[in-house]
């Protein structure tokens, strides 16, 4: 995040509009009720220091809004209306969020590919309980194909975390792998990455071409990834089948001198059963048709949700959160022991 909650509000009227958005935020990014002592300390982490009593009247006006509703014992969560309300506000002053995310994300991965252990970044995607079976099977060719960061992931069920989001009654959480992994650790490893655009990178012959869509991480305040799936843009099912369609890929860059850091660091990586890089460019040259500097190596990455997105071409309805928070890597699984991944057989080892 940029600015935090405190920075972010700058742009409200008000004192109290600005305490109010602030409120709004640390209700949007619990996912629970929250009541004021609890929002009170939320709220410290951002420099802002409310008492529960002016905590309370924030949130009386809030209900008469309809931005809050009583959620649990004195406590209370947003509503529609005041996420719509906490979007526009702070629309002005999101843009480069995503980039600001992706930066604080690898800066707190700790994974550590050579042991094994340690905070991965994660994509969690959420899917209806009776819906899931279908949504594992329609990844298994993604899998197959390798159009994913790894074959590791995540399952949680209603009431558990993944990451920063909480499943919802009902409901069944899967995490992916997100790119972001191949940032931590490299950023740890002394290589600094610049996150360019996430985009649309179209397959031919199973080898990547070229992008079709790209948007600048710099100037959105929502992910690329998300936007395109909503869309229908990507065919992951056919990229993954005849080896012709589209896949979300993201682009970064990397200083020339790092070269051989890069390629040690991305060997361990593998051997841990990350395989997130899709193309390594040489210096100064083109990658998938995006011109570099003189000094510069590109990068594609393949996109984490990708798995999700041929889930959606299948039908399954979803709903995404990329860079959705990090989890030990101890609690990853391969795919292929989800049961209805298993039941089709394929792969069942992490390569």
């Amino acid at each position: 995040m940029r600015k935090g909650v405190a920075g972010m509000v700058q742009s409200a009227n008000s004192d109290t509009e600005k305490k109010i958005l602030s409120i709004l935020r640390v209700l949007s990014e619990s996912g629970e009720p929250l009541g004021s002592i609890t929002i009170a300390r939320e709220l410290q982490r951002y420099g802002l220091n409310l008492s529960e009593r002016a905590i309370r009247y924030h949130l009386r006006i809030m209900d008469e809004r309809g931005y809050t509703q009583p959620g649990g014992r004195d406590g209370r969560s947003i509503t529609a209306l005041g996420v719509e309300e906490l979007q526009i506000a702070l629309a002005p002053d999101q843009i480069g969020f995503i980039q600001d995310k992706l930066e604080a994300l690898a800066f707190q991965t700790t994974f550590n590919p050579r042991r094994r252990t340690g905070l991965v970044p994660i994509n969690t995607s959420v899917f209806a309980r009776n819906r899931f079976k279908k949504a594992v099977s329609a990844m298994r060719e993604a899998f197959t194909a390798g159009f994913c960061v790894s074959q590791l992931v995540a399952v949680a069920h209603e009431g558990e975390r993944l990451g920063g989001v909480l499943i919802p009654e009902g409901k069944v959480g899967l995490a992916t792998v997100c790119s972001v992994v191949v940032n931590g650790v490299l950023l740890k490893a002394g290589v600094p990455v610049e996150s360019r655009f996430g985009g649309v990178l179209e397959v031919r012959g199973s080898r990547p071409r070229r992008f079709t869509a790209i948007i600048n991480y710099a100037g959105t305040s929502l992910d690329p990834s998300e936007q395109y799936i909503r869309a229908g843009m990507p065919s992951v099912g056919e990229a993954a089948r005849p080896g012709n369609g589209r896949i979300l890929a993201n682009f970064r860059e990397l200083p020339a001198p790092a070269r051989a850091a890069v390629e040690d660091t991305l060997g361990h990586l593998k051997e841990a059963g990350v395989n997130g890089v899709y193309a390594l460019g040489s210096v100064g040259e083109p990658v998938c048709q995006i011109a570099l500097g003189m000094n510069r190596i590109g990068m594609v990455l393949l996109g984490g949700l990708n798995p999700v997105a041929a889930a959606v071409e299948a039908g399954v309805p979803v709903e995404n959160s990329s860079e959705s928070g990090l989890i030990e890597f101890e609690r990853l699984v391969s795919f292929w022991d989800l049961p209805a991944a298993a039941a089709g057989g394929g792969p069942r080892t992490v390569e």
